[in-house]
C-alpha cells in the first residue's frame, strides 16, 4: 500500500517553477535542442536561409520543397525545359534566378511565369531555347539576360524599366520596340539587325553603352538621328557590320567608338564634330586606302587619346592628326616612308605601333622619331629595315625591331635609351661578328633582350648589367664559355634550345656567380646539354634535362 501511494506521488506534477527559475537550457517536453532542420530540394545545397543553389545536376524537372523565403535561386546548367508557375508563383521573395544555360523553350515559359515575383532584379536565361522573349517582367527588374537564345520576336511592354538588358546572340532582324527608357546599357550583338527605325532610340535617354556589333547595319539603316537623343551614350560598338561611312548624329558624350571591320572608304570631319569628347576611335580593318583619311579629318577630335587603324592599306601616316593624341596603331598597312615631319604634329605619342608595314632604312628620315619626347614603347616589328632607325627618343621603355633585316649593330642607335627596359631584335640577320664594340653600354635599364633566330655562332660580349632574361634560341651557337655571363649579375631566363649545342659545350663555370638563374631551357639541341647550375642551388646538376631550374623538381 505505502509502495503503490509513493509511486503515485512521483508521477503527480509538481508545482509550477517560480518566474524566472526555469532551466532555459534544458528541453521542455515536446521540444528539441537542436534548430529545426532547414528545408532544401534533393541534392541541392543552401547556404544561406535566403540562397538555393542547383547548379549543374542535370535536373530535368523544377525542384519542390523551395523555401518560400528564397531570395537567390541557382538553376543553372541544367536540362530544364519548362518552369511550372505554380512552383514559381509562390517564391515570391526572389531577388535573383539564374536559368543560364537549360533547354527552356517559349512552349515552356508561361506568359504570366515571372508576373509574381514583385521583388525580381536580375534574371538570367540566357543559353536556352526561347524564340519569344517572356512576355511580362516584374517591374522591379534591373538585369534581364535572355543572350544565346532564338529569340526573334519581343512585346511592346516586355521589359518595363531595367537599366540594363541582353539579348545577344539571338535572331532579332530589327531593334526592340519600346526599350525601357531607364536603360543604361544594351547587348545586342550577334543578331540580324539591318536597321535601326527612326526614333527607335529617342527615349533611352540614360542609355550609356550601346553594343551592336556582329549584326547586318548598312549605312542606309542609320540616319542623322539614331544616336543623336542619347545623351549620356559613352560606348558605342558598331563593328563587324557593313557600314561604308562613319555614323552621323554622334553625340558629345561618347568616349569609345568601335567601327572595326566595316566597309569604310573615307572618314569626313562632319561627321566627327559632334564626337568631340571621343577619345577612343578603332577603325581598324576597313578600306580607307591612300585617300580615306585627309588630313585633318580627325581634327574636330581634339581630346583623342587612341587611334586604330590596323589593316586599311593606308601608304603613309596620316596627315594632321589631333595633337593630344596618346596611341597610334598603325600595323599590317603599305607605309613605306616616315618623312621628318610627319609624326612632329603628335608630339605627346606614347605609343606608337608601325609594325608589319614596309618601311625600308633609306626611307626612314633620321630626324623622324625626334619630336615624340613622351615616346614609350616603338613598334617597328616585320618591316624591311636594314639598320637601326637613328633620333631614337631617350625616353623609350619598349623596343621591338623583330622580323625586319638587320645585319649590323651601331653603338651610335642606341645611345641616349637609357630607360630602354625591353629589346627585341629577333628574326633577323645578326652575327656576333657585326654587332659593334659598346653596342650595349648605355643600356643601363635593359632587362629583357631578344636576339633568337639571328645567325650568332656564340653569346655576344658585354651585354648590360641589369638584364635578366636573354632569348638566343634559334642561332648558332655551338659552345658557352666561362666568361659568356660575366657582366650580367641579374641574369634569371636563358634561353639555348634549337642551337648546336652539344653534352658539354656549356662550360662547367658559365653560370658561376649568376645567383637569381632560375631557368636555363637548351631542349631542341642536337644532344642533351649538361646544365651546372651555381653551387648555392639546393639540387644537383643532372645530364640529359631540356631545362634546368632552381628550387623544387618540376
Amino acid at each position: 500500500m505505502r509502495l503503490s501511494l509513493l509511486l503515485l506521488l512521483l508521477l503527480l506534477p509538481g508545482p509550477p517553477p517560480a518566474p524566472g527559475m526555469e532551466d532555459a537550457a534544458f528541453p521542455h517536453l515536446g521540444e528539441s535542442s537542436q534548430p529545426p532542420p532547414r528545408a532544401c530540394p534533393l541534392r541541392c545545397s543552401c547556404p544561406r536561409a535566403d540562397t538555393v543553389d542547383c547548379n549543374g545536376l542535370d535536373l530535368q524537372v523544377f525542384p519542390d520543397n523551395i523555401t518560400r523565403a528564397a531570395q537567390h535561386l541557382s538553376l543553372q546548367n541544367n536540362q530544364l525545359q519548362e518552369l511550372p508557375y505554380n512552383e514559381l508563383s509562390r517564391l515570391s521573395s526572389l531577388r535573383t534566378l539564374n536559368l543560364h544555360n537549360n533547354l527552356i523553350s517559349s512552349e515552356g515559359l508561361p506568359d504570366e511565369a515571372f508576373e509574381s515575383l514583385t521583388q525580381l532584379q536580375h534574371i538570367y536565361v540566357a543559353h536556352n531555347k526561347l524564340s519569344v522573349a517572356p512576355q511580362f517582367l516584374p517591374r522591379s527588374l534591373r538585369v534581364a539576360d535572355l543572350a544565346a537564345n532564338q529569340v526573334t520576336e519581343i512585346f511592346p511592354l516586355t521589359f518595363g524599366e531595367k537599366p540594363a538588358l541582353s539579348l545577344s546572340s539571338n535572331r532579332l532582324s530589327y531593334l526592340p520596340p519600346s526599350l525601357p527608357p531607364s536603360l543604361e546599357r544594351l547587348h545586342l550583338q550577334n543578331n540580324l539587325i539591318s536597321k535601326v527605325p527612326r526614333g527607335a532610340l529617342s527615349r533611352q535617354t540614360h542609355l550609356r553603352e550601346l553594343y551592336l556589333q556582329h549584326n547586318q547595319l548598312t549605312d542606309s539603316g542609320l540616319d542623322a538621328t539614331t544616336f543623336s537623343k542619347l545623351h549620356h551614350l559613352e560606348y558605342l560598338d558598331l563593328s563587324h557590320n557593313r557600314l561604308a561611312s562613319v555614323p552621323a548624329g554622334l553625340p558629345r558624350t561618347l568616349a569609345v567608338l568601335h567601327l572595326g571591320r566595316n566597309r569604310i572608304r573615307g572618314v569626313e570631319a562632319a561627321r566627327l564634330r559632334g564626337a568631340r569628347g571621343l577619345r577612343y576611335l578603332l577603325l581598324q580593318h576597313n578600306q580607307l586606302g591612300a585617300t580615306g583619311l585627309p588630313a585633318g579629318a580627325l581634327r574636330p577630335l581634339r581630346g583623342l587619346h587612341t587611334l586604330h587603324l590596323y589593316g586599311n592599306g593606308l601608304d603613309r601616316v596620316p596627315l594632321a592628326l589631333p595633337r593630344r593624341l596618346r596611341a597610334l596603331v598603325l600595323p599590317h598597312n603599305h607605309v613605306t616612308t616616315l618623312g621628318a615631319r610627319d609624326l612632329a604634329g603628335t608630339p605627346g605619342l606614347a605609343e606608337l605601333n608601325l609594325a608589319y608595314n614596309r618601311l625600308v632604312s633609306a626611307r626612314v628620315h633620321r630626324r623622324a622619331f625626334r619630336p615624340l619626347r613622351a615616346l614609350r614603347s616603338l613598334d617597328l616589328a616585320g618591316n624591311l629595315l636594314t639598320r637601326l632607325p637613328g633620333g631614337l627618343p631617350g625616353g623609350l621603355h619598349t623596343l621591338r625591331l623583330q622580323r625586319n633585316q638587320l645585319r649590323a649593330l651601331e653603338p651610335e642607335p642606341l645611345a641616349g635609351l637609357d630607360q630602354l627596359r625591353e629589346l627585341s631584335l629577333a628574326h633577323n640577320r645578326l652575327r656576333v661578328g657585326d654587332i659593334g664594340p659598346g653596342t650595349w653600354h648605355e643600356l643601363q635599364a635593359l632587362q629583357v633582350l631578344d636576339l633568337s633566330h639571328n645567325e650568332l655562332s656564340f653569346v655576344p660580349p658585354d651585354l648590360p648589367e641589369a638584364l635578366e632574361e636573354l632569348h638566343l634560341q634559334g642561332n648558332r651557337i655551338s659552345h658557352v664559355g666561362p666568361e659568356a655571363f660575366l657582366s650580367t649579375p641579374r641574369l634569371r631566363a636563358l634561353f639555348l634550345r634549337a642551337n648546336r649545342l652539344h653534352m658539354t659545350s656549356i662550360a662547367p663555370d658559365a653560370f658561376l656567380g649568376l645567383l637569381h638563374l632560375s631557368v636555363v631551357d637548351t631542349a631542341g639541341n642536337p644532344e642533351q646539354v649538361l646544365v651546372r647550375l651555381p653551387p648555392t642551388t639546393p639540387r644537383q646538376p643532372r645530364a640529359g634535362s631540356p631545362r634546368a631550374r632552381r628550387g623544387p623538381a618540376v
